[in-house]
């Protein structure tokens, strides 16, 4: 356990893990987080400006959580995120399909471990056999 200055406030507090914030900002992050969820639902066209203009929250920290895919947004929404390895429109991720998948098939190629040949012993040679020395 850890203590550190919450980003947020400034007071200390026992950092665990995640977000570098305390307790308090984080249900209060939490709170914006669902205004900000239940104004997309009603509002899925609405701009991501007036979005965080009208919840009182910063553009980097919806794009924060559209990347973590806490968010999504909807095909005829005007907001538009790329792909962070080509570029293509994303919307909920930091990939879009085709990459994801690229990704995921190389990972499991990765991880498949390669089959190693043994190579036959060679019988019947004395080389190979342990040796004892008289005293």
């Amino acid at each position: 356990m850890e203590v550190r200055n919450c980003r947020g406030c400034g007071r200390l507090f026992n950092y665990l893990q995640g977000q570098p914030l305390c307790p308090g900002c984080l249900a209060e992050l939490e709170e914006k987080f669902q205004e900000v969820k239940e104004y997309l639902r009603v509002h899925p066209k609405a701009p991501l400006n007036e979005i965080a203009e009208t919840n009182e929250v910063s553009v980097k920290q919806i794009k924060q959580w559209v990347r973590e895919e806490r968010l999504a947004f909807t095909e005829e929404s005007q907001i538009t995120l790329e792909c962070e390895a080509c570029g293509a429109r994303v919307l909920s991720g930091r990939f879009c399909n085709n990459c994801r998948s690229h990704l995921q098939n190389e990972l499991s190629g990765a991880m498949k471990r390669p089959t190693a040949t043994v190579a036959p012993k060679k019988n019947g040679s004395t080389k190979d056999r342990m040796r004892f020395l008289d005293n």
